[in-house]
Formats: C-alpha cells, structure tokens, sequence
C-alpha cells in the first residue's frame, strides 16, 4: 500500500554534502514511520536514521549522529536525509522505507522499501 522513490543520490567528496529526498506513495488510512537504511559492497544491511509520522521522535545509528539529520514534511508525504561531513565510508546502495514504529526501524525492521539510491564519497 506504500510506493516509495527515493532521489538526491551522487557523487560527492568527502567532507561534502548530500540531501536524499524519499516521496511516499500512501494508498491507505495508515500512518507510518520512515528512515533510511544503507548497504554497502561485502557488508550487511544497516540502519541509518528513522523518524515518526509526526517528526517528534528520531532515532541514529551511532555512525551518522552530528553528521546526519531526518526530517520530514507531511503534507508532501516526504522523507529526507541531509548528510554533512561525509566520509569514503559512507559509501552505499541507500534505502528509504517505512514501517510501523520508530523503533522497531531502529532494530532492522521494515515493511516496504524503495529501490534504492547511490551514495559515492571520493577521497
């Protein structure tokens, strides 16, 4: 019941700057929690940043707190992900989606996904 595109991914160098947008293509009543999850090549799946429906509650992975910031915009069903000081390392395939908590994004639980969006950071 969720579409979700996300845009904004790049090229960039480090210590640069990049803002990922994620729209939301909401086809029920239900409201939902959004973030953001990443993969880079060889590695896992990780969580970056989850936000609220209302925008009052955010959650971090513990490598992107100070450097990154989620926020949203309701009224444009809009998720977004503002990266500063970026760092080869954050290099990745980057994924919006959407759950039903916060929280539970938090712990590696979502319902639907975007396609995903490439992040590069040169050195």
């Amino acid at each position: 019941q969720v579409q979700l595109v996300e845009s904004g991914g790049g090229l960039v160098q480090a210590g640069g700057s990049l803002r990922l947008s994620c729209a939301a293509l909401v086809r029920t009543f239900s409201t939902y929690a959004m973030g953001w999850f990443r993969q880079a090549p060889g590695k896992e799946r990780e969580f970056v940043a989850a936000i609220s429906w209302s925008g009052g509650s955010t959650w971090y992975a513990d490598s992107v707190k100070g450097r990154f910031t989620i926020s949203k915009n309701n009224a444009k069903n809009t998720v977004y992900l503002q990266m500063n000081s970026l760092k080869p390392e954050d290099t990745a395939v980057y994924y919006c989606a959407a759950g039903q908590a916060g929280a539970t994004m938090s712990r590696g639980v979502g319902d639907y996904w975007g396609q995903g969006t490439q992040v590069t950071v040169s050195s």
